[in-house]
């Protein structure tokens, strides 16, 4: 008789992508050239492009013919060949340029030209939108905006990190969230991202691994992390990539504080609208409004810059962290604070001030959450309070060792998906399969006395046709046997 038992696999989480560039490098040369024909588009992948590779579309900007490679690597000096190379190559991989066979090189005629019309403001298009005609009787200013866009924002993140807050993010944030992998359900196999899931319960989601790690990033990074996982989800939104793409470098170009129209949207990007203002990317009063604002997460998408920029102590960091495990926060960030309650036990509250001590407990808490000890260490060392940043190390070496044994203590077993065969009728049976199943060095564990043998998921097959094979082959000598 032959039982099977299956038991998950430890998953190791993603990184962070939060380089549209990186994306961008995936498309086809079909919908690069689509892309290119939107003049705001060819304005924000030149910003994100290395100031090497900037230098080299502004020299070439005005050539209309090849240029040879010679001649572009002696722009540099001889010791700046790499960087050169590489910038070379990003300008491939985006498909801006291209190199033929006799080593020449060629801006895309598409991108020369919308370039052009987008630095000198030619071309009859609404590329870089199209402003509001009639007066707006509810505008907001810009201070409105930047409360609008971090509420929003922080909003998600307060989510995360399990904290309390008024009204929870929206069913289509919630979806973006678990396909993600930021977070999920519990005991659920995060890095199965290209799932088609169902209905979201937004009771059992936690923050995982990845999510911690996300937190960790500036914002910029995680409003283009969240951005881009929309951009693998437009197939199963029957959205067009490439007016999605469109339409978020327009964000990138937008002026802050002024009001533009839905009227010049696609469908598509009307569509959008209703997504990014979930995320604080953008404003609008109600959902049928001809009228939306960008706020200052949608206009610094292709700058790179801070998007709320809000001085703080915490810019400086705001962890003080003693040898006997008690740290002090100077923060009264709430989200802060929450990121703290994931892996420590919360002992006070002052109006500035939190007073907290890292336990084993605590530890072992975040460590099932999927958080590793790296990345609380790493929390704790980039947020820093000045003072301790004057030592070396800046965190106590027992308190970041004392972390490290913790996770090391819980990780001693480690779950792995696996097959068991038992209940042999003969010890020379067991001891057969054994001896195969060693051949192929797939046995995981076995024991002689009570027959049992657990074998990998590669070797299964092998074990089980071995078994089938000399079961019909002992059947068939025993039939001739009673002939």
């Amino acid at each position: 008789m032959l039982y099977i038992a299956n038991s998950t696999i430890n998953n190791t989480s993603e990184s962070i992508q939060g380089d549209v560039s990186v994306f961008l490098e995936k498309l086809s040369d079909e919908e690069f050239q689509r892309l290119y024909t939107q003049p705001a588009t060819c304005l924000a992948i030149f910003r994100l492009l290395p100031d090497l590779a900037k230098q080299f579309i502004m020299r070439l900007l005005y050539i209309k013919k090849e240029v040879p490679l010679e001649h572009i690597k002696g722009w540099c000096y001889e010791q700046y060949i790499d960087k050169v190379n590489e910038s070379l190559r990003r300008l491939y991989k985006l498909h801006i340029c291209t190199k033929n066979e006799n080593d020449e090189i060629r801006m895309s005629t598409v991108f020369q030209e919308n370039l052009n019309n987008a630095l000198i403001g030619a071309g009859n298009h609404t590329s870089f939108g199209s402003a509001s005609t009639s007066v707006d009787k509810h505008k907001v200013n810009i201070e409105f905006l930047d409360k609008h866009g971090t509420e929003q924002w922080e909003a998600v993140l307060h989510y995360m990190v399990g904290a309390n807050i008024r009204k929870k993010p929206s069913p289509a944030v919630l979806k973006l969230l678990e396909r993600s992998g930021l977070m999920a359900k519990k005991d659920e196999d995060v890095n199965d991202e290209y799932k088609v899931f169902n209905r979201v319960d937004i009771n059992e989601l936690q923050i995982t691994n990845k999510g911690f790690q996300f937190l960790l990033q500036d914002v910029n990074t995680q409003v283009w992390a969240f951005l881009i996982q929309y951009l693998n989800m437009v197939d199963d939104l029957k959205m067009d990539l490439v007016e999605v793409l469109n339409f978020l470098f327009q964000l990138g170009s937008l002026q802050l504080g002024a009001d533009y129209s839905v009227e010049s949207l696609t469908p598509t990007q009307q569509q959008m609208l209703n997504d990014l203002k979930h995320l604080g990317i953008i404003y609008q009063r109600k959902r049928g409004s001809k009228r939306f604002y960008p706020t200052r997460l949608a206009t610094s998408l292709t700058s790179g810059s801070m998007l709320i920029s809000k001085p703080s102590t915490e810019d400086s960091g705001f962890i003080i962290l003693e040898t006997n495990s008690r740290l002090y926060a100077y923060t009264d960030s709430p989200l802060q604070i929450s990121v703290l309650n994931l892996f420590v036990v919360l002992k006070a509250r002052f109006a500035n001030m939190v007073v907290g001590m890292i336990t084993r407990d605590s530890i072992r808490s975040a460590l099932n959450h999927g958080i590793t000890a790296d990345q609380i260490i790493t929390y704790l060392r980039t947020h820093a309070h000045p003072e301790m940043k004057k030592n070396m190390p800046i965190l106590p070496l027992t308190v970041v060792d004392q972390i490290r044994l913790w996770e090391m203590e819980r990780n001693r077993l480690k779950d792995e998906k696996s097959y068991l065969y038992h209940e042999f009728a003969r010890a020379e049976d067991f001891q057969e399969v054994l001896n195969y199943a060693k051949q192929f060095d797939i046995v995981i564990w076995s024991n002689i006395r009570k027959r049992m043998l657990v074998v990998t998921t590669e070797g299964h097959s092998k074990v089980r046709a071995y078994i089938k094979k000399r079961i019909g082959s002992r059947q068939s000598n025993m039939h001739k046997q009673q002939q």
